[in-house]
Parts: C-alpha cells; sequence; structure tokens
C-alpha cells in the first residue's frame, strides 16, 4: 500500500494513486532492500560481462535488427549508440502527468534487481520525482514492442542533460532544467541505457491514468443517469433486482443495486410512459457491461504495474540471463482497446441522455433546448452541438489498435502491439468523455432551473444541490465551456464519496486502488 506520508517506496506495489501523485512533487523511496538486489543484479551482470562466451543484448552487442554485430567497445559509446538512433520521435509532447508516470514505472521496472542497472540509475530517477523536472517527450515514435524505445529515448537523454525540459513548468534545455531542480545529470553505460527505454512503461502509465479517468466518469453516469430519472419522475422499476438478477451478468446486478440506493426514496411522477427510452430503461444494462469490462482493464493494470518489462533479465540465483520478450505492451494494446469502446458506448449514452433532456417531446414538456425564453435565448443548444462534435471524435478514435500490427526493424520486431497508440488515444478520449459528463451535468442543472421537479430522493437532491451551487442557470445565455469543465470537476471530486458508500452498502467491489478524487460535499446517509 502507498505510505501514510504520501511518499512512494520502490519496495511496495506500484498503484494507480502513486502515478497520478507523481505528477506533483512526490518523495521516492529507495529503501536498502531495493539498494541491495539492485546492486546484487549489478554485481552479477559484472561477472557475465567477464565471461566472453557469453553474449548480452544490448552491452556486447548491437540494436535490434543489428544484434548480430557487435556494439562498441566503451560503455560510455554504448550508451550514446543506444540512444543517438532513437532520437527520432516527432509531434506534440506528452503531457507532463503522463512523462512522470511512465518514469516512475519505469524506475520500479528497474528497482526489482533484475535488470542489472546501476544503483545510482535508480536513486537518480527516485530523485527527480522530488522536483518539478519534467521531460519534453515527443508523443509519436513507439510501437510498444521493444518497449516505447523513442519516448523513453527522449526522456532519458533528458536526465543526462540533453534535449528539452521543463522545470517550475518552463521549458528550457535539459542541462538547464536539471540545474534548476537541483539535480546531478544521469551517467550511464550501455546496459544503463538499454534498460532505460527496453520496457512499456509508458505504455501502462497511459493505460492506468485512462483507466482512472474514465472508472471516474463511470461513476459520474451513474449518478447523473439516477439525477434525470428522478427530474423527470421516471419510474424506476428497470432496476428491479429480480429483473436484473434474471440478466445474470454481474456488472449489470451492481450497478443497478447501486443505482437504486441513489435513488432511494424517489416518487415516480406518474405521467411518464409505460417503458422508458433505452438510454433509460437500458441504463444499468450498458454501465454494468461497462464495468465488467473495466474490471478486465482494472486486472490488466495491476499486472503491468508489478510486471518488470525489460530484456535480457538477470537472475543471480540461477546464474541465469534470459533473453525474451517482456517488453511487448499487447496485454495493455488489448486493454487499451477495451477502454476505447467502453468510453465510445459512455459517450454515446451521456450524449443520447442530453439530447432526450433538450426535447421537449420527450423531456416531460421542458421548454426545447432548455432555454429560459426559447428564441431569445438558446440555453443548451451550443452544448449539445459540442457534445455532438465529442462523439465524434470518440467514434473515430475507437478503431482497435492493439491487432494492426506492421512489420518492422528488418522483420525483427515481426509483429508489433501498438499498445502506446491504444494507450494513448485511451487517454485522449478520457478526456472528451469527461466533458461529455460535464455538459449532461449543466443540462440536468439547467432542467431544474426551467421547470423540472425537485430531486424526490434525497441523494439525487444532494447532487443537484452541489451543481446547482458551483454552475449558475443559463439566463441569460452566456458562453457554457468552463461551466462544462467546472462541472466534469466537480463529478470527479464528489462522486467517490458517493460510489463507496453505495458499493460498501451492496457488497459490491470498490474501485480500484487508483481511483482520485477527494470528497467536497457529504451525501447524505
Amino acid at each position: 500500500m502507498p505510505a501514510v506520508d504520501g511518499s512512494v517506496n520502490l519496495s511496495a506495489p506500484l498503484r494507480p494513486a502513486d502515478l497520478h501523485r507523481a505528477a506533483t512533487p512526490v518523495p521516492v523511496v529507495v529503501d536498502e532492500a531495493v539498494r541491495s538486489r539492485v546492486q546484487r543484479g549489478r554485481d552479477y551482470l559484472r561477472n557475465v560481462l567477464r565471461e566472453e562466451e557469453r553474449p548480452v543484448y544490448g552491452a556486447t552487442t548491437g540494436f535490434g535488427a543489428l544484434v548480430g554485430f557487435p556494439g562498441r567497445e566503451e560503455e560510455a559509446d554504448q550508451c550514446d549508440n543506444t540512444l543517438a538512433h532513437l532520437g527520432a520521435g516527432q509531434g506534440p509532447e506528452l503531457p507532463h502527468e503522463v512523462s512522470r508516470a511512465a518514469i516512475l514505472v519505469r524506475v520500479w521496472s528497474l528497482a526489482q534487481g533484475v535488470s542489472g542497472v546501476s544503483a545510482h540509475v535508480v536513486d537518480g530517477l527516485a530523485a527527480m520525482f522530488a522536483t518539478t523536472f519534467v521531460p519534453a517527450v515527443p508523443r509519436y515514435g513507439s510501437v510498444g514492442a521493444s518497449g516505447d524505445l523513442i519516448p523513453l529515448a527522449y526522456a532519458t537523454q533528458a536526465l543526462r542533460g540533453r534535449g528539452q525540459a521543463y522545470a517550475d513548468g518552463r521549458r528550457m534545455p535539459a542541462a538547464e532544467a536539471l540545474h534548476h531542480a537541483g539535480l546531478t545529470p544521469l551517467t550511464l553505460d550501455g546496459r544503463d541505457a538499454l534498460a532505460l527505454v527496453n520496457g512499456t512503461s509508458l505504455t501502462t502509465a497511459a493505460t492506468a491514468l485512462a483507466l482512472d479517468s474514465i472508472r471516474s466518469s463511470h461513476r459520474a453516469i451513474q449518478a447523473l443517469t439516477c439525477l434525470l430519472v428522478d427530474l423527470l419522475g421516471c419510474d424506476p422499476g428497470f432496476l428491479n433486482p429480480r429483473l436484473l438478477d434474471a440478466y445474470g451478468h454481474r456488472g449489470a446486478v451492481d450497478v443497478a443495486d447501486g443505482m437504486r440506493k441513489t435513488l432511494a426514496g424517489i416518487s415516480p411522477a406518474g405521467t411518464r410512459a409505460l417503458q422508458e427510452p433505452y438510454s433509460i430503461r437500458c441504463s444499468p444494462q450498458l454501465l454494468g457491461a461497462a464495468e465488467d469490462a473495466l474490471r478486465y482493464v482494472d486486472g490488466v493494470v495491476e499486472a503491468d504495474l508489478s510486471s518488470v518489462s525489460d530484456n535480457p533479465l538477470f537472475f543471480p540465483d540461477d546464474d541465469l540471463v534470459v533473453h525474451g520478450g517482456n517488453f511487448f505492451g499487447q496485454p495493455a494494446a488489448f486493454a487499451s482497446d477495451v477502454l476505447a469502446m467502453v468510453t465510445a458506448q459512455l459517450g454515446n449514452l451521456a450524449e443520447r441522455q442530453l439530447d432526450l433532456l433538450v426535447d421537449p417531446a420527450r423531456n416531460g414538456g421542458l421548454p426545447p433546448m432548455l432555454a429560459a425564453g426559447p428564441g431569445r435565448q438558446h440555453g443548451m443548444q451550443g452544448v449539445q452541438l459540442a457534445t455532438t462534435a465529442f462523439v465524434a471524435e470518440i467514434r473515430h478514435a475507437a478503431v482497435p489498435a492493439g491487432m494492426q500490427s506492421l512489420p518492422t526493424n528488418l522483420h525483427n520486431q515481426d509483429v508489433v502491439p501498438f499498445g502506446t497508440q491504444a494507450a494513448l488515444r485511451a487517454y485522449d478520449m478520457a478526456a472528451l468523455l469527461r466533458l461529455l459528463c460535464g455538459s449532461l451535468a449543466v443540462g440536468l442543472r439547467q432542467a431544474a432551473y426551467v421547470g423540472a421537479r425537485r430531486p424526490t430522493a434525497p441523494e439525487c437532491a444532494a447532487l443537484l444541490d452541489a451543481l446547482v451551487e458551483a454552475i449558475p442557470a443559463v439566463d441569460p445565455d452566456r458562453p457554457l465551456d468552463a461551466d462544462v469543465r467546472k462541472a466534469a470537476d466537480l463529478l470527479t471530486a464528489v462522486l467517490p464519496s458517493w460510489y463507496h458508500r453505495s458499493a460498501m452498502a451492496s457488497g459490491s467491489p470498490s474501485p480500484p486502488p487508483g481511483t482520485i478524487g477527494t470528497p467536497t460535499h457529504t451525501w447524505p446517509t
């Protein structure tokens, strides 16, 4: 578990919450157990290299397709040889939280002591996290196969004082940023350099961060669906436990159980049709299927965060050097593709619920577009247009990446997982899903202003009150971009407390340990 003092201890399992904490300065602890096993692995590597008949990839050889040729004789030259040819990245830079999270995943892997790296490398990486230093890393260049080679090479070069980096949010030459942060440039040999790039740490970090955000939106849509049901006066019979038990899917049973508790005390208006549109009636089935899928991704992320992703690996107890493929990011590629599918359907649901809410033919007679004075004002019209664009962007990005292999590297990498593409795409889509949740939340707040009834379920009323307190009514029209973002932030902050209480009451699993959000609103019990 994370340390009580908020630090990250490399002797403990890595959790998604640690990746979030790494976005800002945080102590990373290298204790004696870590240092001892890293040094033992390093000593073993040195012994192996003294045996001329035992080649070690990347230490005595060329890289990738050129493994059959000898590497450079000098260790410093071999380091430069590793990193220089990987300076081929392009495109916009990675978000800072992703870059720092990727380095945390990398140092945790190296700290397991089977990569043969120098102890000072682990110490140097750990020291970075106590500062605001962030390497400038271009987005494009990794195929997620022999690790995230190109992005991690840029991060490594920055830590050596080469290339560009950030300190206190300012972009500058990496050497200057290191000096500003009080850090010493890393000195590396060929094995150190290869170990720093030969893992899927960027893919793992981006997948974990995307999962955490999508889980937050999943919780938000559950709560917002309940608020929609209550504002419209719908009958909650579609959440009947006998109905969901007969459906037989664990996620749907658990989601419906939580939604029933949120809607406890609701009084149906008695004015709605016998059966609601699917965006309401089938919400537990849709959200439940998403929950089942997210639980699968939970397992992949947990495994990846506990994984040594490198090649080769060194096992001193068995006098064993193993060359293999632990840098192959297929699990995260598949998991990120699942996240993309979940995000697309959750986004569809939020957009369709907003569409229902602004339509006077289906919203119980509320004004079109929830405008306070239709024609003179336009209410949610601009926001709805934007949500349509968000869904289109998500759908465009949802094409699976993890099966679109292309051979490269003289067919040394003849199959690749494209996990990095899948993970970064899921990370981007998660941000759009948050905006869809914020848009729906603003619409529900506006519906209450233009004539929807006061929610009768205490939890729904509490959620509406929190939205009303944070978001002014749209009267007259005004730009709503900031309000949508504010509503999304509010949902992230207040809903974990709701989820944990509902989960405890229902006996359903808690969200993964990485779930973030500090409650700022006390929900009624």
